[in-house]
């Protein structure tokens, strides 16, 4: 899957078109990183860039087009996050925000994090939740009642899904959290802080009835 063409335009389209990036997303990667940003700081699968001057990071991204967009909002280069093209220990820190369930070994993306970010340095990750990533989950409304129930779908399989993307469509992998946080932990990182959050409801009568279930996830980890 590629991430270029019309794929690229989707997601420009979805980020400034959907205000749960900047109500519900940016704000937790902002609790997370805390005051890291700007001090030599890798934004991994930065897409179009759009959060790179808000924490001086510099970009990598697999798409061409995303990161010739990128390069509006500060340095960027074009590159494997799995595979990155800098020397061990070069950098500060590291995050990266709805990309990792798109990275078909999270192991190796650990490892690579962990090999370019320094001794002490941070790794911030924000995900769609497990829960919500698992093949066959998803809300549904008992016809009894109307209330709004959660199906789990194959949460402690590992599993991928092919998700609608404008005229194409996108890749996502599922792994339950306890695969996630094993293979940071294989890659040296020590968890500092793990984050659960819900979508903010926005008027959204099915958001409204799913505020008790988890839609995000946070954590941070030091080296």
């Amino acid at each position: 899957m590629t991430w270029d063409g019309a794929t690229a335009q989707w997601w420009q389209g979805e980020v400034s078109s959907d205000a749960a990036y900047t109500r519900d997303v940016d704000p937790l990667l902002d609790e997370l990183l805390g005051t890291s940003g700007g001090e030599s700081i890798l934004d991994l699968g930065c897409g179009d860039g759009r959060l790179l001057a808000r924490h001086g990071a510099f970009g990598v991204d697999a798409s061409l087009d995303l990161a010739r967009k990128a390069a509006e909002q500060g340095a960027v280069v074009v590159g494997d996050i799995c595979r990155l093209p800098f020397s061990d220990a070069s950098w500060n820190g590291a995050y990266a925000v709805l990309v990792l369930e798109h990275v078909e070994d999270p192991s190796q993306f650990f490892v690579e994090a962990g090999r370019v970010v320094a001794p002490g340095g941070l790794l911030v990750v924000v995900i769609n939740h497990p829960v919500y990533t698992a093949p066959g989950s998803g809300p549904f409304v008992d016809a009894a009642d109307d209330e709004v129930l959660w199906r789990w779908g194959k949460y402690l399989d590992r599993g991928a899904s092919t998700e609608p993307a404008g005229s194409g469509s996108v890749l996502f992998h599922h792994r339950p959290i306890g695969d996630l946080l094993t293979a940071a932990a294989d890659a040296g990182w020590n968890l500092e802080r793990l984050i659960e959050r819900s979508l903010a409801p926005a008027g959204d009568p099915l958001l409204v009835a799913q505020t008790h279930l988890p839609r995000l996830l946070g954590a941070r980890w030091r080296r």
